[in-house]
């Protein structure tokens, strides 16, 4: 029985694989280095400052979302000022 041995591109594991029926013999996981403490102290504090960039910028777009939709609302009152006179088709009608 003829062996292969293959290393997964995506997960760096160890596959042994039967090249008579392609079945999966074995399967070893490539082992992680250990970090630091200071280390995942460290990447802790990277991962806080982006969720306090995201929670701003989602702060900051939610003060202008109430001006944004009167915006689009005037302007749609106004295009339905324009076309009063054409009778509603609804687009499902069209069929």
């Amino acid at each position: 029985m003829e062996r292969l041995t293959v290393i997964c591109p995506c997960c760096d594991s160890t596959l042994t694989i039967d090249s008579l029926t392609g079945a999966i013999i074995s399967h070893a996981e490539k082992k992680k280095p250990l970090g630091s403490f200071e280390d995942l102290k460290g990447e802790l504090g990277k991962q806080k400052e982006v969720r306090d960039a995201l929670f701003t910028q989602e702060m900051s777009s939610l003060k202008d979302r109430e001006r944004l939709l009167e915006e689009k609302f005037q302007e749609a009152m106004k295009r339905a000022d324009v076309d009063k006179d054409k009778p509603f088709r609804n687009p499902l009608d069209m069929d």
